[in-house]
Formats: C-alpha cells, sequence, structure tokens
C-alpha cells in the first residue's frame, strides 16, 4: 500500500527524503559552497569546500527538484551548478580542483586548498551537471559539454576502456602511476547518469566497457569480489595501503559496500542497454549474494564491515552507513530486475537496520559511523559530510532501473 509505514516502503521512504534534503539544506554557504557538516548538521570549518561533496550536493538538489518537494531544492541546485564555474572551475588548464578555501572570492591554482584533479571529483562534476541538465538548471548543459570533454581529454583510456586516477598539478602535470575500481565505478554512474539525461547511448556504452574490464574481468577472476588498488598497468596491488587500512577512499583490502555499489550499476547497464550481455546480470546477482554472505553473517549482524581481506576476514570493522545504502538500493535492483524473492528480503531486512540504527532522529541525517554494536563511532569519517548515499537509496527505487532521472 502507497501509505504503508514500514521502513523502505514508498511512504517511509518519502518521508526520510524531505528530512534528509532539510539536514542538507545547511551545508550550503552562499558564494562558497556545499560544507562538511558535523554530526549537528553545522558546516565544519576546518574542513575546505570539496568539490566531491560539493557536486553530490548539487546532484542530490538537482533530483530533488524534480521529483521532491523541498521549496529551495531548485535555487540550491542553481547555485550549485553556479558555483562549480565560478569557484572550482580552473580557467587557466581546465579542469576542476579538488578542494577550494571556505571563504568567498574566485580560486587559483595558487590558493586552492587542493590544486589535484582527480577523475574521481571530476565524475561527479559530470553527474551534478547531468542531474542539472535533466533538472533543467541554467548552465548546466555548457558544464556538462566541458566536464565531459576533460574526462575524456585527460582520464580516458581510450584503448583500455578505463580511467587514469589523478594529477598532483593544477596544469596537468605529475599523473599518478596509481589506478583504482573506485574512480572507475564513478565513472560508470557519471556516463550511465549523463546518457540518461542526454539520450547519448555512446557514454553507457564506455560504462560497459569499463564494467567488463574490472568486474567481468577482474572480480569475476576473484570469485565475484572486487579488487581495489592496480599499478599503472593495471596489475592487481593486494597489500596497497597496508599502513593506512582505514583510508576513505583506498583502504587496504576489498570494500563490501562497493561490490553492492558495482551491483545495483550493472543492473543499471543492463536497464539503459537492451540485448546487453548476460553477465550484467549474472554479476549483479553473485556481487549481491558475496556481500551479504561475507558482510552480514549472523542474523543479528548490525552493518556490514567497511572492509575484509582477500580471505572475507575483517579488516576494518567500522560500520559506515554508505553500504547500507547501497545494500538496499542492490538489493531492489536484483529483485526487480530478476525478481529475485531473496534479493528483496534482503532489502526489508537492511531497511529495517537503517530504521533501528543508522537513521539518527535527534541530530539529523543518518550516523555516518558505528561499531560493531550499533554505538556512533568516528574511527574512519567525522560528522556528516553529505547525504549522497543515503537520499539516493531513498529516491532510486521509485526511480527506472537504467538511472532514469526521470526522463
Amino acid at each position: 500500500m502507497a501509505d504503508d509505514p514500514r521502513p523502505g516502503r514508498p511512504a517511509w521512504r518519502a518521508a526520510e527524503r524531505r528530512r534528509l534534503a532539510r539536514f542538507a539544506a545547511g551545508s550550503f554557504l552562499p558564494g562558497i559552497g556545499f560544507a562538511w557538516l558535523d554530526d549537528a548538521g553545522r558546516p565544519d570549518p576546518s574542513q575546505p569546500i570539496r568539490l566531491w561533496i560539493h557536486a553530490r550536493m548539487t546532484h542530490v538538489f538537482g533530483l530533488e527538484a524534480v521529483h521532491g518537494d523541498y521549496p529551495r531544492a531548485r535555487d540550491l541546485a542553481t547555485a550549485g551548478i553556479a558555483l562549480l564555474a565560478e569557484r572550482f572551475e580552473d580557467r587557466a588548464h581546465g579542469g576542476w580542483f579538488d578542494a577550494v578555501p571556505p571563504t568567498p572570492g574566485p580560486v587559483t591554482a595558487a590558493s586552492a586548498v587542493e590544486a589535484t584533479k582527480s577523475a574521481y571529483s571530476h565524475a561527479f562534476v559530470i553527474i551534478a551537471a547531468s542531474t542539472g541538465v535533466a533538472a533543467g538548471i541554467p548552465g548546466a548543459p555548457a558544464l556538462l559539454q566541458r566536464a565531459r570533454s576533460v574526462f575524456l581529454g585527460r582520464f580516458w583510456d581510450e584503448a583500455l576502456g578505463r580511467a587514469a586516477e589523478r594529477y598532483a598539478g593544477a596544469d596537468w602535470t605529475g599523473a599518478e602511476a596509481y589506478r583504482g575500481a573506485n574512480a572507475n565505478m564513478h565513472a560508470v554512474e557519471a556516463f550511465l547518469t549523463t546518457a540518461s539525461a542526454t539520450g547519448e547511448e555512446a557514454w553507457a556504452r564506455r560504462a560497459l566497457r569499463i564494467a567488463d574490464g574490472l568486474v567481468n574481468g577482474e572480480a569475476r577472476a576473484l570469485g565475484w569480489r572486487v579488487p581495489e588498488h592496480f599499478d599503472e598497468r593495471w596489475r592487481m596491488l593486494p597489500e596497497y595501503n597496508a599502513g593506512r587500512r582505514g583510508d576513505h577512499f583506498r583502504p587496504y583490502g576489498l570494500t563490501i559496500g562497493h561490490w553492492l555499489e558495482w551491483g545495483r550499476l550493472l543492473v543499471a547497464l543492463d536497464a539503459a542497454l537492451p540485448g546487453g550481455p548476460a553477465w550484467l546480470l549474472e554479476g549483479a546477482a553473485a556481487l549481491l549474494g558475496n556481500a551479504a554472505r561475507v558482510g552480514w553473517p549472523t542474523p543479528d549482524t548490525i552493518g556490514c564491515p567497511y572492509t575484509v581481506d582477500l580471505q572475507g576476514r575483517t579488516v576494518v570493522d567500522a560500520r559506515l552507513f554508505w553500504p547500507m545504502a547501497e545494500a538496499v538500493l542492490a538489493a531492489d535492483a536484483v529483485a526487480r530486475r530478476l525478481g529475485d524473492a531473496n534479493a528483496a528480503a534482503l532489502g526489508e531486512r537492511w531497511w529495517a537496520d537503517i530504521a533501528r540504527w543508522f537513521v539518527d532522529r535527534a541530530g539529523g541525517s543518518w550516523h555516518s559511523e558505528l561499531d560493531a554494536a550499533g554505538r556512533p563511532a568516528s574511527t574512519v569519517w567525522t560528522g556528516k559530510p553529505d547525504t549522497y548515499h543515503a537520499y539516493q537509496a531513498t529516491l532510486f527505487p521509485d526511480l527506472p532501473l537504467g538511472l532514469g532521472l526521470g526522463r
């Protein structure tokens, strides 16, 4: 029933979506950008304005402008698109700075907090601009054209069908030798989002090439578990970041949440490309099943460990909120596309856990991290940086599976 109040049902998700939008609006600093929020929803003055957060929040308010009812959503999405051009974009060398100061005014390579340029952050510029196009936000089409051109020119390897990682210099010098599955996963998301917003199937085909190499190739060879770290020749680096096991973006070992995220993106690819290869749905179901088995070994497991080693043993036992968001999305995608009753049951279980353990009714949004007993913690993340994962979890089950953006 439409008014079913249980966690994860449409009425519950709609109410949660409105609550997340109100919380997220507190991150916007006029003339500056979307800030990192602390646990109480206040901008954290110790943090710069990070491109990935600003672009994600612009995307969220673009989605809300189309699908929600938060009255400030369109204005916030419009401001977010404008600031991507006015504060983050490098007018001298092209591309976007990874972080800018939390103060107003133009930014140059000399004044940027982080003048590095990363595929991860640029993927989110494409996502924000694509959502802006779908929402009819002024300036979004031109921004999208520039963002896609930069990504293809600076990060995309046409021969391999994968993306490079990062440049240390604002002038595109200091190309990093490291290659990562995480940035490429979000490139898949970006390419699918822009294909949906513009109707240009070539971008979905590029996304398929990435997924074919990293999931149908690398993950299948590892028993449908996604390896994260590679060198510039795409040779796996199993000991990468052994001394930084809880890194935000490149943690040591395997990241269960990414198995789930890849799973829902494979279903989106299958939906976006009629007649696509059979391995897309095979892989989505296998990744979901492996994540459930390794991450939730007992019925009373709260969340899943952040990372595990190649044998499936826990490395970092923090229970982060974003794998829960990706878990319910992967379960929903597999259940809808394959008619999988077990996936639907997993989704119900995980939504109940989100409502019981992760939703912060007192402080707002969701707890970014819990310990294994369900207590708020901050060993990996501090504060509540953004609502991108949680917001998408509340909205995407109502949209077409191919990241339809309402088209």
